[in-house]
């Protein structure tokens, strides 16, 4: 029975990504555009694009749920329901991380990696949404600063890119620095996948034993403020030192419903 189940896992899989794909092509020639008609307004139509992309997100993560690929369980995410203006970080265990937090958060927007912006089934989702581009990084700060006082909430991974297996969190300064130069507090999220599937070094197509769980538990909000009455270049190392040692304690005393 194991093998007959990863054998459908596997088309299962190939299955849900290629409607992923194919779901963001037809997302930006046939369904995006005609917010361009509806709203004048660059932000306005940003922002009912970024709700478009979440509801199809939710789709997706239920469409994986359906197939036996993925289960996602929460906790806590009552506190996503009136975020505003915040910063979202979470470790990066999984390719489908991002996925499942824009499918909670309503108003999230995100930095986005420069090969997607050249992918055909992204590249029109993007531009419509308004997702930040990390090509220009002496313009991202300040678009990131603008994306949070028109009080949208920014999905980033301090890491920077996905966690390998076995080895410890590693936290980039990009997350803090933006924080203390905008003044925005974190809203934490830890994230916990099993068996090990989606990550880092790991191809879509390696099937693991059972069905991928994804738990995801919203935190309490961090405060930076404290960190503010330093020399900011000396905040900035000391704020990324205490988030990485903190979501390494957390995630060692970790519990989830997996």
């Amino acid at each position: 029975m194991t093998y007959i189940s990863k054998i459908w896992r596997f088309f299962a899989t190939a299955f849900c990504f290629s409607v992923f794909g194919l779901s963001g092509l037809l997302m930006a020639i046939f369904w995006l555009p005609l917010y361009r008609l509806k709203h004048r307004d660059e932000q306005t139509r940003n922002r009912a694009c970024r709700y478009a992309v979440h509801k199809s997100f939710k789709f997706f993560i239920w469409l994986m749920y359906w197939v036996g690929v993925v289960k996602v369980t929460t906790n806590n995410i009552e506190k996503l329901a009136n975020l505003k203006g915040k910063i979202v970080i979470a470790n990066h265990p999984s390719l489908v991380d991002v996925v499942v937090l824009i499918s909670l958060i309503p108003d999230a927007n995100c930095v986005v990696k420069e090969s997607l912006w050249k992918n055909i089934f992204t590249k029109g989702v993007l531009i419509n949404t308004g997702y930040l581009n990390n090509a220009d990084p002496e313009n991202l700060i300040e678009d990131c600063r603008n994306s949070l006082d028109q009080g949208s909430n920014l999905i980033i991974f301090p890491e920077g890119t996905r966690t390998t297996p076995g080895k410890a969190l590693s936290f980039q300064r990009g997350a803090a620095n933006l924080a203390l130069r905008s003044k925005a507090n974190f809203q934490r999220t830890l994230i916990k996948v099993s068996p090990p599937g989606l990550t880092k070094g790991w191809p879509w197509y390696r099937i693991p034993a059972r069905q991928i769980h994804l738990d995801l538990t919203v935190l309490e909000e961090f405060d930076v403020h404290p960190y503010l009455q330093h020399n900011i270049s000396l905040s900035v190392r000391k704020l990324t030192r205490d988030l990485q040692e903190i979501f390494s304690d957390e995630l060692a005393h970790f519990d989830p419903k997996l």
